[in-house]
C-alpha cells in the first residue's frame, strides 16, 4: 500500500509506505529522505515511524589562529580598522 497525503500547512508531500513495502524499498527511500522528503511507515494502515532527512553539520569554526588573522592588524588602533572598513579602504 503505497499513498500520497499532502500536507496544507507545510505545502509538503508526504509518502506513506506500509512496512512490507519499506523493507524491500529501503535504500530507495533512504536516498529520498536524503534529499528532503518524508516518508512515513505504516503497519496496518496506522503509522509506527518516520523517515526524515539527517539535520545537515554544523559549519565549523575557524581556529582560534585563523580567527586572530581575520579580525585585523597586530598593533591597529580599534578605530583605524573601523573606518577603513566603513571607507571600503
Amino acid at each position: 500500500m503505497c499513498t500520497l497525503v499532502v500536507y496544507t500547512s507545510s505545502e509538503a508531500i508526504v509518502k506513506h509506505v506500509g512496512i512490507k513495502q519499506a523493507r524491500q524499498e529501503l535504500p530507495d527511500l533512504i536516498d529520498r529522505a536524503e534529499a528532503g522528503e518524508e516518508i512515513v511507515i505504516t503497519r496496518q494502515g496506522k503509522a509506527v515511524a518516520k523517515l526524515i532527512p539527517a539535520p545537515k553539520p554544523a559549519k565549523s569554526l575557524p581556529s582560534l589562529t585563523e580567527f586572530r588573522q581575520g579580525i585585523g592588524r597586530a598593533g591597529t588602533p580599534a578605530v583605524r580598522l573601523l573606518r577603513e572598513e566603513r571607507d571600503g579602504r
